[in-house]
């Protein structure tokens, strides 16, 4: 990773995540399908799908990258109406708002989008740490990155750090039970059961850092 995003390096990011959700289609739809209504598979790839359109859509050079991530928040809203494609819509809207008119993206303003997406999915899915949600690695993930920037760690450091935090917060809740959404219905068969949307962070972060 460099110590700056640019439009370039922002496009390639987008274009990874979305290669990585199809790649790992089967596991989603696998852990979904123990503890949900075992959609989240086909969600991915519907989102990789949108993800993939507008970002091979954007011409460069981006010149409002905060206008970028608001049109793909928009373009997974659309395809994706399940409870992960509103929660991942919600953050790249967040993340965009905070990115507005800026044209390349430092450490800080990383650290400011996650921090965005994080309470974004927060406020849309009235979830709190511990309910067994993607805010399990989201917040923790967004924290440790945080931190570690405002301590002068570069961008490989911090984005470790990120990735060990959203890894520790998904496997502190894997013996808890769902509270939220439809995988609270299924009471205690979801506890030893790795939350899905957890994993579908992970993923994600991962696929950023690169």
């Amino acid at each position: 990773m460099s110590e700056s995003f640019g439009g370039s390096a922002v496009i390639s990011a987008m274009l990874r995540v979305a290669d990585a959700l199809d790649a790992q289609r089967e596991l989603l739809q696998r852990l979904d399908q123990a503890s949900g209504d075992g959609d989240l598979g086909i969600t991915a790839g519907k989102i990789a799908a949108a993800l993939r359109e507008i970002t091979l859509n954007s011409a460069l050079p981006i010149e409002d990258l905060g206008k970028y991530l608001g049109s793909a928040g928009m373009a997974v809203n659309k395809v994706a109406s399940s409870t992960m494609g509103t929660l991942l819509a919600t953050a790249l809207l967040r993340a965009g708002k905070a990115a507005k008119g800026l044209n390349e993206l430092s450490p800080q303003n990383l650290a400011e989008l996650l921090v965005a997406a994080d309470l974004g999915i927060q406020e849309r899915g009235k979830a709190q740490i511990g309910d067994k949600t993607i805010v399990d690695a989201l917040h923790p993930a967004a924290e440790a990155f945080r931190a570690a920037i405002a301590d002068g760690a570069g961008l490989a450091a911090a984005s470790a750090a990120m990735s060990a935090a959203a890894e520790a917060g998904r496997d502190g809740v894997t013996p808890l039970r769902s509270k939220i959404g439809r995988a609270s219905w299924q009471g205690e068969r979801t506890e030893g059961q790795v939350d899905p949307g957890c994993e579908a962070l992970i993923i994600i972060l991962k696929a950023i850092h690169g």
